[in-house]
């Protein structure tokens, strides 16, 4: 992993998914990030606080806490509101990306999606030097 800081980018992947929380830190972790999984928002808030990552996935469905009502609860916090947040969704309506712009996110993502499109978010908004997305082998 040449590129790798000894202080790696952390990013937290909220999803109540188990399936789209391991590929998630599949993709990020081979592009040398820390990662951090939480399966929901409440779970999320405690590891928030915890690990203080630098770039957050939320899943907008899921149960207790949606990811809409998490991203707020992220941005409501002084010490959080300028950590990015990136909503998951498998839905690409115009009302779900205007909602997750009204929650405070900072980008939204379509379910199912990429290595490239997970590593390009995380370095567009991280707080660190860029790791380019390097085919698998």
């Amino acid at each position: 992993m040449s590129g790798a800081s000894s202080n790696p980018i952390k990013v937290l992947v909220i999803d109540d998914s188990n399936t789209i929380r391991r590929s998630a830190e599949i993709f990020l972790r081979q592009a040398g990030f820390e990662v951090i999984l939480a399966d929901d928002g409440f779970d999320a808030l405690a590891k928030i606080s915890d690990h203080q990552p630098q770039v957050i996935f939320v899943d907008i469905m899921m149960p207790r806490l949606d990811g809409y009502q998490t991203c707020a609860l992220i941005k409501q916090n002084p010490l959080l509101k300028s950590t990015p947040v990136i909503m998951l969704s498998s839905k690409d309506g115009v009302f779900d990306r205007a909602r997750g712009r009204l929650a405070g996110s900072d980008r939204y993502l379509t379910k199912p999606f990429t290595r490239e499109a997970l590593i390009d978010a995380v370095n567009e908004y991280a707080k660190a030097p860029t790791v380019s997305p390097e085919p698998i082998s």
